[in-house]
């Protein structure tokens, strides 16, 4: 029996806005009757953020976005960053989960002596998505600090904070040997153990490493955002033994999800359809974004001659509840 020529539309929807973006895609591509259903926008808009209507008005992009079908909406925003807050902050979509990514500008953090042309400069980049990054030419006491709303980050979701940066010649020179100091703190509480490592690639190959953009980037700590209540996660990098200290240049400071690979748990295990259900309803789960990319990027893969087993698992469950009510 053909359960996709039974069942309105409407329904196929909902079985299939319970799954991930890649079970979707892989729906729309190996099952005909299921592709206007899978691409459609009453599934696409369960996997953007709840709030991604007032964050895309942020944007200058905003009636382009707008005017977007939700699964076009949602490659978009996994594929390319937008800038919002005049520009000081960007934000994206982690590409498999849709869980939000934020990134500070080094305009958006309070850089010890940051306004003292002697000691830091302000320039545009091409290859950054700011319109300028922070260039430090020489200080003794370097000390950068950031701050985000847990409010506006996914909630249940464990989040890593990175320092996005670059060194120039007389960078490497400087920092090679020299130990920095990275800390992450919510509301005040440190939420892991603060870190010391050297920002030279060289000296921290497992720590520091070069970003698709060409941007190198370090893992400052990380913190859960369990219910995403009203708090403030900071965080900071700091050389205050009295050295001299240039050659950095700061693109920013990014918050991602981290261990996005534990959200997507075997549906079998979940439990009964009604925890399946108020689990997958709190999921509001570089080059332009394709059905590819998001396929790729599943550590899972089931076979491609048919449906995931999660879509069918989900099916058969949701008719098995529903014959059972008849």
């Amino acid at each position: 029996m053909d359960f996709t020529r039974i069942l309105p539309e409407e329904c196929l929807c909902l079985i299939i806005s319970l799954t991930s973006p890649a079970e979707a895609c892989r729906s729309a591509l190996v099952c005909p009757a299921l592709r206007s259903a899978a691409d459609s926008d009453a599934v696409w808009e369960k996997f953007l953020p709840c709030d991604y209507k007032s964050i895309i008005l942020e944007t200058s992009l905003s009636a382009t976005l707008v005017s977007m079908g939700k699964k076009e909406l949602y490659f978009r925003l996994f594929s390319h960053p937008i800038l919002i807050l005049n520009d000081t902050m960007s934000f994206q979509l982690e590409k498999r989960s849709g869980k939000k990514c934020y990134m500070l500008g080094a305009r958006a953090l309070s850089i010890s002596w940051g306004d003292s042309p002697s000691h830091w400069t302000w320039k545009s980049q091409p290859d950054s998505r700011f319109p300028e990054v922070a260039k430090l030419r020489s200080v003794w006491w370097l000390e950068v600090k950031g701050m985000i709303e847990s409010r506006i980050l996914s909630p249940n979701t464990k989040y890593a904070a990175y320092l996005v940066f670059k060194l120039t010649s007389s960078g490497e020179t400087v920092f090679k040997g020299r130990h920095v100091s990275l800390n992450v703190s919510v509301d005040g509480i440190d939420s892991s153990r603060e870190r010391r490592v050297s920002l030279h690639p060289r000296d921290e190959p497992r720590h520091v490493r070069e970003r698709r953009d060409g941007w190198m980037e370090v893992e400052m700590g990380e913190f859960l955002n369990e219910y995403g209540d009203d708090g403030t996660v900071d965080f900071s990098l700091k050389e205050i033994e009295g050295n001299v200290n240039k050659g950095l240049i700061i693109e920013g400071i990014e918050l991602r999800p981290k261990d996005v690979d534990k959200l997507w748990r075997p549906l079998g295990q979940v439990g009964s359809f009604k925890n399946q259900f108020l689990l997958r309803s709190h999921w509001k789960p570089e080059s332009r974004g394709t059905t590819r990319d998001i396929l790729s990027s599943s550590r899972k893969r089931s076979d491609h001659s048919g449906l995931g087993g999660h879509t069918w698992f989900i099916l058969l469950k949701f008719l098995a509840e529903l014959i059972s009510r008849i």
